[in-house]
């Protein structure tokens, strides 16, 4: 092909994407400007390849390799701008928000932590309404999985590969109860309200039961490092929902939908933050909560650090400190 012919064929793409370039080097784009950037890209370097190979002007691939090196650098740049946006969340954003909305989160707490405390006293001091709530199977394989004896042989047997696949299959538990909880809330709060009664009454039945059978040890050090991030996400994932279920109630002086539109960026907010948490419990069960190599005391140590860890993050994170701004 004659460089002409080349030229006409692909020249309207070259300046497509030079113009992309430039709404990047000049201004901060609009998503429906930058469609495909990444794959314009991709296909300029072939280009470029091309006028290489076919030995084209020296003025053609001085011009595509201005352009493509143009474009690697601002996608080198919006790459790094996602990382970035992300530590600032995590760092700054996502402590912020749970501030914001603590007064929320402490009655999602409220409705979670109460039911648990007072129903695992109940079953505590009479075991046998454990049996009201969960089924003879199901409390004989919660019996199974803490029983001291057995939790030991079974955590010896678990190798690498074991733990890569509970990993997997906690991340996909936890994230599930975390998204129940927060997509309920669309019943005007009613659903993350009721999940967050019930999975408090699962846990102090839990709780109540195995400490009625003096299996303390080997639940307690299981939950509590871990639990720091799972329990605090689930709670946190009610606030977000109950808050979407409430500004449909109360709207004030919006709409509906406006006060449902306003009320789901803040939510989304904290349920970014309840994701990164999840990721946390699900890495820390598998591979720490779940360890026979680890003495009680050490992980009792541990978690009750975690715990604190916790309070502090979502206490002073982001208070004072600020990311430095992104260089371009």
């Amino acid at each position: 092909m004659k460089q002409q012919q080349f030229e006409s064929l692909y020249a309207t793409e070259w300046q497509e994407f030079e113009s992309q370039v430039e709404q990047l080097e000049t201004q901060k784009p609009s998503t429906a400007s930058l469609k495909g950037f990444a794959k314009h890209y991709r296909k300029i370097c072939y280009y470029l390849a091309l006028a290489q190979e076919r030995r084209y002007s020296p003025d053609l691939i001085d011009h595509l390799n201005d352009i493509a090196l143009r474009g690697h650098q601002q996608l080198y740049q919006h790459r790094s701008s996602v990382v970035y946006n992300v530590v600032q969340f995590i760092l700054i954003g996502f402590p912020q928000q749970f501030r914001k909305h603590a007064k929320l989160i402490g009655f999602a707490s409220a409705l979670f932590y109460g039911p648990a405390f007072i129903f695992g006293l109940l079953i505590y001091s009479n075991p046998s309404l454990m049996f009201s709530f969960q089924s003879p199977g199901q409390v004989a394989d919660l019996v199974s999985m803490y029983n001291p004896t057995n939790n030991a042989v079974s955590a010896e047997a678990r190798g690498s590969e074991e733990d890569l696949l509970m990993f997997g299959y906690y991340i996909q538990h936890n994230m599930g109860i975390g998204f129940q909880t927060f997509a309920s809330g669309i019943l005007f709060g009613l659903g993350s309200i009721f999940f967050l009664v019930f999975n408090g009454l699962a846990l102090g039945a839990a709780a109540g039961f195995l400490s009625s059978l003096e299996y303390n040890t080997p639940f307690y050090s299981f939950v509590i490092s871990h639990g720091a991030f799972e329990l605090t996400a689930i709670t946190i994932s009610g606030a977000a929902g109950m808050k979407l279920g409430f500004s449909l109630l109360a709207p004030g002086q919006k709409s509906r939908k406006q006060a449902l539109l306003d009320a789901g960026k803040d939510s989304i907010a904290l349920v970014y933050g309840v994701i990164f948490f999840l990721l946390i419990a699900a890495f820390v069960e598998a591979f720490w909560s779940s360890s026979s190599t680890l003495t009680a005391s050490i992980k009792f140590a541990v978690g009750t650090s975690l715990w604190i860890l916790v309070f502090v993050y979502f206490y002073w994170g982001g208070r004072r400190a600020s990311l430095p701004p992104r260089s371009r």
